[in-house]
């Protein structure tokens, strides 16, 4: 895993390669093995990295084909790089690395190539002979890549901080990203928190010259050959799918292990490394006390059943507290969440781990949210619709006061919508802060599009995608909204800031495609995720499967209330005096949430004091 940077377009760059020093500079958390930065006609590419793969100087980066015609700064890993580098005997190769066979395969094959690939990677390619370059991202967006037009040149880079350090981008707030912000405590891609920075798309390239700059999507979540209907033939399919993703991700030359919450995703990650490997998994758990909140005892049960070489680490407050500084320095770009992965990252890379799996992505291949039992329960009550919608808003009113709270405001949108389908009810259910809310916030009449529900309206010009059963298209929204933009993002910037290297199996795209076309009546989870459970009985015990879903618990409420009141204090009376809030409703909204108020938890103030920081800590305008 590494960093790449650079940009195209040198005409009018002073000192290209200077800046490009800069840029990898910022990037040396994500990559301190090694760096590179190659000069050519009209582009400058710098490269950090973390060596996973063939760890010889050999395959350091930027890496140049053997005529010198192309040049490769790349992020990621393939995982079926041994099967392609049996297709391309030809080339002659110097090194044992992926990186090799990926620019191999792109000289053999073109763009074609990606459709080749299987694995997680942001890469930039230039073509010196044709003077264009190729911007390239994962299928499923697990590697980051951020880019931004500046005059007649792109700088493009895998962290904002990168792409700031060049001096050419001046750090200015986008207001439609702060309202997409404060509804998701996330900026959807491509959109960023920056004005005119972008972040690529996932499944999708840029190819760029002098005469066009061309934006071309190469993969859907819902690509697929055939359609399997036997459930017994399904849970056959989801095993064999899930098997092979965890082998191929098993390929390294460092020490790795997994992480180990015990909820069923995390434990069946293991389970099959256990049995591919034939030997003791290192397993990495994180804990802060042994309340009955916390996940350890669960997965110190697993790990004895899989008799793995189990690491309970155990913080106490104090030491997350005396962390969290650190942990905040860490976000690239703003998000309403992190800090958990950052703890884990540093515990697990202590112990002397390079890469480690984990089974983020389960819950969306496999129902795992509220949402996907909620959707479809409002959908087949649509005969609500009939009444008057005043009617229903004086209903939603009433729910509201007689239960104050986030899921009652909810409800009384829903209550009053137009209809009871994905584009109006999805957008609702991943809200944090409500538009009312919001616009007291930002003193604004009238707030920007919302940008799931833009999304949704996207994925629904594709027929293949309005064919997919209900569950599937939920799926798609999940993977392209929260997940991509809030677990992927944190993922990756935090678990990177250590050098650390997070590889998840359950996005493997022959996996995901699979899993989005199956029928609702086979998937639909009557218990926790009951067709990937049942596709694996023999694997998880009944300790796993019918355990409550918790997550990593911090005790955020209280922090903020107590020990972390002067911090948030201040970081909310920076943002007040910025031209973008209302400082009245700021402060309004800080009090409602240290009186208790059940419509305004922690989640929805702590992620106004993480934008806070991060504008003071990179000078935001």
């Amino acid at each position: 895993m590494c960093g790449i940077a650079g940009i195209y377009g040198l005409e009018r760059i002073d000192q290209p390669e200077t800046k490009a020093k800069s840029m990898i500079d910022a990037l040396s958390h994500r990559g301190p093995d090694a760096e590179g930065i190659y000069l050519g006609k009209n582009v400058v590419l710098g490269h950090r990295r973390l060596g996973i793969i063939d760890l010889q100087g050999g395959s350091n980066q930027p890496f140049r084909s053997p005529d010198g015609r192309y040049t490769l700064v790349y992020n990621g890993e393939l995982y079926n790089y041994r099967e392609l580098k049996a297709q391309l005997s030809d080339y002659p190769y110097k090194t044992n690395s992926d990186t090799e066979v990926l620019l191999a395969a792109f000289m053999e094959w073109g763009v074609k190539a990606l459709q080749l690939f299987n694995g997680m990677f942001a890469f930039a390619l230039w073509d010196e002979h044709e003077e264009k370059l190729w911007l390239v991202r994962d299928r499923l967006g697990i590697k980051p890549l951020y880019y931004v037009r500046v005059g007649h040149s792109i700088v493009f880079s895998s962290e904002v901080r990168s792409l700031l350090a060049s001096g050419l981008v001046r750090p200015k707030l986008d207001d439609s990203a702060l309202i997409d912000y404060l509804r998701y405590q996330c900026v959807h891609a491509p959109n960023t928190i920056l004005e005119g920075v972008k972040m690529l798309e996932s499944g999708t390239y840029l190819e760029i010259s002098d005469s066009e700059t061309k934006k071309v999507d190469y993969w859907k979540p819902w690509q697929k050959l055939h359609f399997d209907r036997e459930p017994e033939v399904i849970r056959r399919n989801i095993r064999e799918k899930l098997t092979i993703a965890v082998e191929r991700r098993l390929v390294a030359d460092v020490p790795f292990g997994a992480f180990l919450s015990g909820g069923i995703d995390s434990s069946l990650i293991v389970a099959i490394m256990s049995e591919q490997l034939g030997q003791k998994v290192d397993t990495f758990n994180v804990s802060f006390d042994e309340s009955e909140f916390s996940e350890s005892k669960y997965a110190r049960t697993i790990a004895e059943k899989l008799n793995t070489s189990h690491h309970e680490i155990r913080l106490k407050p104090a030491d997350f507290l005396e962390a969290l500084p650190e942990a905040l320095s860490a976000i690239d770009h703003p998000s309403g969440d992190g800090p958990n992965t950052w703890i884990v990252s540093r515990e697990t890379k202590n112990q002397g781990i390079t890469m480690a799996l984990s089974g983020l992505g389960g819950d969306e291949l496999f129902a795992g949210y509220d949402v996907f039992k909620r959707i479809p329960y409002i959908a087949d009550r649509s005969w609500i619709l009939s009444f008057p919608k005043g009617i229903r808003g004086l209903l939603g009113s009433a729910i509201a006061v007689a239960k104050p709270g986030i899921a009652s405001l909810k409800t009384r949108e829903i209550l009053t919508s137009d209809y009871f389908d994905l584009e109006n009810l999805y957008p609702i259910f991943r809200k944090a802060l409500l538009d009312p809310q919001i616009a007291q916030l930002t003193g604004r009449s009238k707030l920007t599009q919302n940008a799931v529900k833009a999304m949704v309206l996207e994925l629904e010009r594709y027929d293949e995608f309005a064919q997919l059963p209900v569950l599937g298209r939920i799926g798609v929204a999940e993977i392209n909204s929260y997940m991509q933009n809030v677990l992927l993002r944190d993922t990756d910037q935090m678990s990177m800031a250590h050098a650390l290297e997070v590889r998840v199996p359950f996005l493997d795209h022959e996996l995901v495609q699979y899993a989005m076309h199956i029928a609702d009546d086979v998937k639909f989870p009557h218990s926790p995720k009951k067709l990937l459970v049942e596709s694996f009985n023999d694997l998880l015990p009944n300790e796993v499967v019918n355990r409550p879903k918790m997550g990593f618990v911090l005790p955020w409420e209280q922090w903020m209330k107590k020990e972390l009141r002067p911090f948030s204090e201040a970081k909310l009376e920076s943002l007040a005096a910025s031209s973008y809030f209302d400082a009245p409703a700021l402060n309004k909204l800080w009090q409602q949430f240290l009186k208790g108020d059940p419509n305004v938890t922690w989640s929805r103030i702590w992620p106004l004091v993480v934008l806070s920081d991060w504008m003071e800590r990179h000078g935001v305008d």
